[in-house]
C-alpha cells in the first residue's frame, strides 16, 4: 500500500519534543484559516475532528486529518509533513518552537493510485 501522508526525520524531532510537553498529538491540514494551508498540530482533545474530516493517515504516532472538501482537490497528492525554521500565525502547536510544519507535495504516478492506503471519515476518539 501506499501511504498519503509521509514525515521528515526533522518533523519527526519536533513532534517528539511536542509529545513530552503536549502528550498524544493530531494534525489537521488547514483549509486557509490563520496560516494559509499549514498542518496544524494540536494535543489529541484539543481540535474537535468532525463527521466531515477525513483520515488520511498516520505520521509518527499522530493522526493526520483533512476537511472532506478540501481532500477533494488533493486525493491525487502525496503529502510529506515537513518543519522548517520561522514562526507561523496559527495555533499549532510548535509556533513556541521558533519553527512551523509545513505540507510538501508531488501528485502520485498512476501506479500508486492504485495502491493507495484507504482513508476514513468520522470522529477522532477522545
Amino acid at each position: 500500500m501506499v501511504s498519503r501522508v509521509l514525515v521528515t526525520d526533522a518533523a519527526k524531532a519536533i513532534i517528539d519534543q511536542l509529545r513530552e510537553v503536549h502528550g498524544e498529538l493530531l494534525f489537521h491540514q488547514s483549509g486557509g484559516c490563520c496560516d494559509g494551508s499549514s498542518p496544524m498540530c494540536f494535543p489529541v482533545g484539543d481540535f474537535k475532528i468532525g463527521s466531515h474530516d477525513v483520515l488520511l493517515g498516520n505520521v509518527h504516532g499522530c493522526d493526520f486529518w483533512m476537511s472532506d472538501f478540501q481532500f477533494e482537490y488533493w486525493k491525487h497528492t502525496q503529502l510529506t509533513l515537513d518543519v522548517v525554521p520561522g514562526r507561523g500565525a496559527s495555533f499549532s502547536a510548535e509556533i513556541p518552537l521558533g519553527v512551523r510544519f509545513l505540507i510538501r507535495s508531488r501528485l502520485f504516478t498512476e501506479e500508486e493510485l492504485n495502491q493507495l492506503e484507504p482513508v476514513s471519515v468520522g470522529e477522532s476518539p477522545d
